[in-house]
C-alpha cells in the first residue's frame, strides 16, 4: 500500500496561481513509473490533467497546457503541479495519482477554487 500526501489547495481568484504537491508517504523500493494529477469538477466526472513519467516525460490536457507546469523532485516521490493563470473552470478537487509496481494509488484529494 502505497500512501500519497497532498498539499497546497485552496482559493484564488482569476489569474492568480496555486502549487500542489503529492509525496509518496513511505519508502519505496522500485521506481515509480508515472506520478500525475487528475481532478474532478462539481457535478462532473474525474478528469486527467498531467502525468510525467519516471524519465521525464510529459503529458497534459489541452485544457491546461501552456498554464500548468508539473514536475518531478530529485527524491523521484514528489511531483509538484504549478497552475498559473487560473481560471473559474479550473474549480475542482485535485487527485495525484502514481502507479506503481503495477497499481494505482490515488491521494485524499485537495480543493482548489477559482473565484471571478
Amino acid at each position: 500500500q502505497v500512501q500519497l500526501i497532498e498539499s497546497g489547495g485552496g482559493s484564488v481568484q482569476a489569474g492568480g496561481s496555486l502549487n500542489l504537491s503529492c509525496e509518496v508517504a513511505e519508502r519505496i523500493f522500485h521506481p515509480i513509473s508515472i506520478m500525475g494529477w487528475y481532478r474532478q469538477p462539481p457535478g462532473k466526472e474525474r478528469e486527467f490533467i498531467a502525468n510525467i513519467i519516471s524519465a521525464g516525460s510529459t503529458n497534459y490536457a489541452a485544457s491546461v497546457k501552456g498554464r500548468f507546469t508539473i514536475s518531478l523532485l530529485i527524491n523521484k516521490r514528489t511531483t509538484t503541479l504549478q497552475m498559473n493563470s487560473l481560471k473559474p473552470e479550473d474549480t475542482a478537487v485535485y487527485y495525484c495519482n502514481v502507479l506503481y509496481s503495477g497499481d494505482d494509488y490515488w491521494g485524499q484529494g485537495t480543493q482548489v477554487t477559482v473565484s471571478s
